[in-house]
């Protein structure tokens, strides 16, 4: 008998829906309260995820998404740095 492994699902802060870790962008809070981008998925920190689509991007930004999960301001460097990310990642 296979064992079937569980895909971790993650809730994007933008459109809302659930998705699998892989196909998401995480967003991480330092414990020095600095805001970043982790591709690699594996830095130490509070997570946010958002989809990889500029839809899900401007939902967020308009929602305060990022700030609500977070429970701080998010400058607008950090969704500018997310949304030339989020270009890279789609070509």
């Amino acid at each position: 008998m296979g064992n079937a492994r569980k895909v971790p699902l993650r809730k994007c802060v933008g459109c809302g829906e659930m998705k699998s870790k892989k196909e998401m962008v995480r967003v991480i809070k330092t414990p020095e309260n600095e805001i970043l981008i982790d591709m690699t998925g594996k830095k130490n920190g509070r997570g946010a995820y958002i989809c990889s689509s500029q839809e899900c991007l401007l939902k967020a930004f308009k929602g305060k998404g990022l700030e609500k999960s977070f429970k701080q301001a998010v400058p607008k460097e950090v969704y500018e740095e997310l949304r030339e990310e989020l270009e890279k990642y789609a070509e």
